[in-house]
């Protein structure tokens, strides 16, 4: 039997709403709220929540009527449960139940992480195990993905994720948020050997990665540069943009390097490496990865560019993974702001009350 899911997701800025039947998307609708954050200089957790309150209702409506379907024509109801800021998560939670409450249909809550891990899965159907590297603004993660729920984490990032320490860059360059296009566009024109940028870890063996010293040495360029000229020219920042990308994308790639050995051990019966999230936009990374994949004999999978950042087709695809496994939620479903993939694995970020952070 065919399933067809509405999925929800409000975890950080995007909200979203879509329909999915099986593998074929049938409408899939973010509303975004860049607008909303320009004055702060990123996501700000409670006008954001509010935000996912005033506009799910609207999301899902719009996301039914692409559709041409109903709400008692679906087979459930899929909604991230964490993990991400937990107003917005929240939000999201809150309406799924009441739409399961009111309707009757099953409701199924959602890891974040494994939307974006099965994305590939939605867009190309990749079989199982498969290597994955989910790379956005808030994770960084190297995971074989066994099954649906089964996740092997062999490596990711000890602080600051990627899309993070790109938001932070354009900060400290005076570029527009959100900070991956601006510093992806500014670095096309820079000289990308102009500044000496560390490569964190490159040295140190494993899969796993750190970008807050990056973020760092580009701001003490930065003031090198201010202290030398009174200010930066739009050369300056184009060349600081272009040596901390190639700095990301190098460390990315000699990781995926390593991640991809400690996968092809696995002997898979069809190779395949994926990307997902946020910064697997980048033009630059996408390159250097799929060079390694073709050195490697490996199949390189990136989703589409509007289902590799925060959207709710991959979370009703989950969704539809979990509901023919036989797993179902009940109202008891509770939002969590933290929420591992890897369950077996040491937690990368430290521990707090609420559990393991990644």
């Amino acid at each position: 039997m065919t399933l067809t899911l509405l999925g929800i997701e409000s975890s950080c800025d995007d909200t979203a709403a879509a329909v999915v039947r099986g593998t074929d998307v049938l409408a899939s609708v973010v509303y975004g709220q860049t607008a909303l954050h320009a004055d702060f200089g990123g996501v700000v957790p409670e006008i954001a929540a509010r935000a996912h309150a005033e506009k799910l209702d609207l999301c899902i409506e719009e996301a039914l009527q692409k559709s041409g379907l109903t709400l008692p024509e679906l087979d459930g109801i899929a909604v991230t449960a964490g993990p991400g800021l937990i107003g917005g998560v929240l939000s999201g939670v809150m309406c799924a139940k009441g739409l399961s409450a009111a309707t009757g249909l099953p409701l199924i809550g959602v890891n974040h992480l494994a939307g974006h891990a099965l994305t590939p899965r939605l867009t190309d159907q990749v079989p199982y195990p498969y290597l994955m590297l989910l790379v956005s603004g808030g994770h960084c993660q190297f995971l074989i993905a066994e099954s649906h729920d089964t996740y092997q984490r062999i490596g990711g990032t000890i602080d600051d994720a990627p899309g993070e320490a790109f938001d932070k860059t354009a900060r400290i360059l005076g570029l527009p948020q959100p900070g991956g296009p601006s510093v992806e566009k500014a670095a096309a024109a820079g000289n990308a050997k102009r500044f000496k940028l560390p490569r964190p870890l490159l040295n140190q063996p494993g899969c796993d990665m750190s970008f807050s010293g990056l973020k760092t040495a580009i701001l003490r360029a930065r003031d090198s540069v201010v202290a030398e000229k009174g200010g930066l020219t739009p050369q300056d920042q184009a060349d600081l943009c272009a040596g901390f990308q190639s700095a990301v994308t190098d460390v990315l790639i000699e990781k995926t390097r390593r991640a991809m050995q400690a996968y092809l051990a696995l002997n898979p019966e069809k190779r395949s490496f994926a990307i997902a999230g946020g910064v697997a936009a980048n033009g630059a990374i996408r390159d250097g990865l799929m060079q390694v994949c073709a050195e490697l004999d490996t199949d390189f999978v990136a989703p589409p560019l509007n289902l590799c950042t925060d959207n709710a087709a991959m979370i009703a695809y989950a969704g539809i993974e979990m509901m023919q496994a036989g797993h179902r939620d009940d109202l008891t479903l509770s939002a969590r702001p933290r929420w591992p993939l890897d369950q077996r694995a040491a937690p990368m970020l430290g521990s707090g009350k609420k559990g393991a952070k990644a």
